[in-house]
């Protein structure tokens, strides 16, 4: 598995959020942004927030704002939205936008791209689903560009087409688009979700870190990473598996029975049992599956609870993570997912574990292992 040189794991936290549409916005909001506050005291490294327009479950339109908000409450914590859906908003703006944000975070903007892939937010955006993954990568190109030259800005694409140079004025300083703090641009981030994933061998090309999905099961994160290595090696580049982020719903309390029992009732059971009806009203569990030839119907939350839920005491949730990573191979960052606090002193106790004990046992745990480190 691992030898005693492998670095630590770290550990970040993902919200997309999940909150239920009757509990006021504006609470929502002020929960998500204590979330981070504590986050940052217990340690977490970055944090990452979700981007929907059309959900009632998952109310943050465009986490650039929260992220500028929480700027101001923190110090230290990386900060990042998971993902900027670059099929549903024009490549310039988005240059302009992140550059702007580097700035006012001073340098702690982490960046995640990726397809909006809420059916509802692409009829909004006129955006056409299997055009997505075409899109996000020329939408990609450009914002790379725009940031590493200066205008005149002259490019032809298939689904944008940006061009400046009528305008600009180097002696009045018009004409140009921001570049970020960070250079050459803030590190990169590119979602995995599927086997065989396209993504992950273009985010292995390019360079980028490998974000694996908290949905997927632990065959599936480590197909995604054989997609990464295979896409890094192509291009002539070494995979390091420290820049590999995996996203995992955790849920901690002083026994095991008590952990799974309140899963089953909150917000984290909830949400999975909400995708699910998602899932059930388009493409199927196809997502939810580690044999692909298993039911829909037995992709329920007892199936779940073993496999993508992780529920427990302490003792119980490393077992847990070791048999995960003997299955995956390393990685460099335990990304935990947070859910609504329906029950907010059980999920502050929950996160408390994780950081102070969980974290600490489970690196502990792999600077005694020995073994291969691929």
């Amino acid at each position: 598995m691992n030898n005693s040189s492998q670095p630590p794991i770290e550990y970040g936290m993902f919200i997309m959020p999940f909150h239920p549409p009757a509990k006021p916005l504006a609470q929502c909001f002020d929960e998500d942004l204590e979330l981070i506050v504590r986050a940052e005291q217990l340690g977490f490294s970055e944090f990452w927030i979700g981007e929907h327009h059309t959900m009632k479950y998952e109310p943050i339109v465009m986490p650039e704002i929260f992220i500028a908000r929480a700027l101001g409450e923190t110090k230290t914590i990386r900060l990042g939205p998971a993902p900027v859906c670059l099929n549903q908003h024009h490549p310039a703006h988005v240059a302009g936008r992140l550059a702007f944000l580097d700035h006012l975070s001073k340098g702690r903007l982490n960046l995640c791209f990726g397809p909006g892939s809420v059916t509802a937010d692409q009829e909004l955006f006129g955006a056409d689903p299997k055009q997505a993954p075409a899109m996000v990568e020329e939408a990609l190109d450009m914002i790379l560009k725009l940031w590493a030259t200066d205008p005149p800005y002259e490019m032809a694409g298939k689904f944008w087409n940006i061009s400046l140079k009528k305008s600009v004025d180097s002696e009045t300083g018009i004409g140009y688009i921001h570049k970020p703090l960070q250079r050459p641009h803030p590190p990169i981030a590119l979602p995995g979700m599927s086997r065989g994933s396209t993504t992950m061998r273009l985010a292995g090309a390019r360079g980028y870190q490998p974000f694996a999905h908290c949905l997927v099961t632990g065959n599936v994160l480590a197909d995604l990473w054989k997609n990464y290595a295979d896409g890094a090696e192509a291009a002539g580049r070494t995979p390091d598996r420290r820049s590999f982020k995996i996203a995992r719903s955790i849920f901690l309390a002083d026994t095991t029975a008590e952990a799974q029992r309140r899963v089953r009732t909150n917000s984290l059971g909830q949400n999975f049992e909400y995708i699910g009806r998602l899932f059930d009203k388009g493409l199927g569990r196809k997502m939810y599956k580690r044999d692909l030839a298993m039911a829909d119907a037995d992709c329920h939350l007892d199936y779940l609870m073993g496999e993508q839920i992780i529920a427990g005491d302490v003792d119980s949730v490393l077992q847990r993570l070791l048999a995960l990573i003997d299955e995956t191979g390393p990685f460099g960052t335990l990304v935990l997912m947070g859910y609504d606090w329906d029950d907010k002193p059980s999920w502050l106790h929950s996160l408390e574990l994780f950081a102070r004990e969980l974290m600490p046992a489970l690196n502990k745990a792999l600077a005694g292992s020995h073994g291969p480190t691929a």
